[in-house]
């Protein structure tokens, strides 16, 4: 079969890379893809204007693609599965409908009220007063939250009451993320430990990947501002069998059938992120796509065949399919633009990435070619992931690797993985 997916960061070179190495896929097509997916065995990007859902369909009949995969949530968000389901074509993503467990925090809130799902309290509001008054009445740490999608900086983690008022007035008066922070949530802060529990849905039943844990934070020891991510290792070992039994009969199945039952059922990659309290997990947020920096240490170690995965799930076949995964841990360290995720400078020519270290894999993410050169595009320019036998054995391989890249600014933490190696 022929597979298109749609994107070009780290998590779609994952995808098509993992596409790419099923014996049921003759070819990848990537739009727009970046210079490392055009190095794929079996890969190729295309140019399309990434806005025309009438351009991905002429590419797909043209090309005769049998099934389309959309990496980020923008696109998902604006309706891209809804078109190509008007058109007759198979598309592997969400509903805009189903995809408000993302688009909206607000909407995913009160769908997990409404369903019992755990999750902390919250106050929802567009009014910057009575954001103001209720934090006052709360004890810090208090997470703010803009309602709508901001590339996964929209959270304010406030450690003093007066940064959650600021974090809140940043939204709701000054704009900050635009109409994303039109309505804010004011959440409890739960005490304990995230993970990713990501699954893959066909609308009435789910199965998990691998689990998985990000740093969201800039700075090692999981400090500074959040970003879109800054390293992701897996398994978790937070995420016991207990865990994970929890989370999918708590948690996951309450989401699919609920969205079902309410006429909006999720085919597609369903992200939770889990704070987990005492062996129980609460979700702390939902996205409807595979994580980034997630998908690759969890698609390094995806051993059965992503593809047929998906096709079943478009089936409703998911009951029939069993994913299988190395025993080897993976771990991704991503090499990021110095200042991101504020200001930030791109041009710069990288260095090292023709240099090979066996256990390792290098993920491009904001990268573009220049004549002979690819240079820095982004906040999240590379992820560099090592395979090793536990946690330890695959940051070192990582970081190895990772040793060998730079470019003037480069920047990365030194601490991926710590509270796995740190047990």
């Amino acid at each position: 079969m022929k597979v298109l997916v749609v994107g070009s960061g780290g998590r779609e070179h994952a995808l098509a890379w993992s596409f790419a190495r099923s014996p049921s896929v003759e070819e990848v097509l990537v739009v727009p893809g970046n210079p490392g997916t055009s190095e794929e065995d079996k890969v190729r990007n295309v140019e399309l204007d990434s806005k025309d859902f009438s351009a991905f369909a002429a590419l797909v009949r043209k090309e005769e693609v049998d099934l389309t995969v959309v990496g980020p949530e923008q696109p998902i968000a604006d309706g891209f599965r809804d078109y190509f389901d008007e058109q007759g074509l198979n598309c592997f993503a969400p509903t805009k409908a189903a995809a408000r467990l993302e688009s909206s925090k607000s909407f995913a809130k009160n769908f997990m009220l409404r369903n019992s799902i755990p999750t902390a309290g919250a106050l929802i509001t567009g009014d910057f007063v009575e954001a103001s008054e209720y934090i006052e009445t709360k004890e810090p740490p208090i997470v703010v939250k803009a309602d709508g999608l901001a590339a996964g900086k929209g959270v304010t983690v406030a450690r003093t009451t007066s940064e959650a008022v600021a974090a809140a007035k940043a939204m709701l008066v000054e704009q900050k993320f635009g109409d994303a922070g039109k309505l804010v949530v004011i959440e409890d802060f739960l005490e304990g430990e995230e993970a990713s529990f990501i699954v893959i849905s066909d609308g009435r039943t789910a199965l998990p990947f691998a689990s998985s844990q990000d740093h969201k934070p800039v700075f090692d020891g999981d400090q500074g501002p959040n970003t879109g991510g800054m390293g992701a290792y897996s398994p978790a070992p937070i995420v016991s069998e207990q865990v994970t039994q929890k989370a999918m009969s708590q948690i996951v199945m309450p989401t699919i059938q609920g969205m079902s039952a309410e006429g909006s059922p999720l085919q597609g990659f369903l992200y939770v992120g889990l704070m987990i309290v005492d062996e129980t997990p609460f979700v702390v947020e939902y996205n409807c796509r595979f994580g980034d920096p997630e998908a690759q240490p969890v698609l390094m170690r995806l051993n059965s065949d992503l593809a047929q995965h998906c096709m079943a799930a478009l089936a409703n076949g998911l009951s029939d399919q069993r994913m299988e995964f190395v025993e080897e841990s993976a771990l991704a360290v991503v090499l990021s633009s110095g200042g991101y995720p504020e200001k930030y400078e791109t041009g710069f020519s990288i260095d090292g990435l023709e240099k090979g270290i066996d256990g390792t894999k290098i993920f491009h993410a904001g990268t573009q070619r220049e004549g002979n050169r690819i240079v820095t595009n982004g906040g999240r320019v590379l992820s560099v992931v090592g395979l090793g036998r536990d946690v330890s054995h695959a940051r070192d391989a990582a970081y190895s690797r990772a040793r060998e890249v730079n470019w003037s600014g480069m920047h990365m933490r030194r601490d991926i993985g710590h509270r796995a190696i740190g047990r």
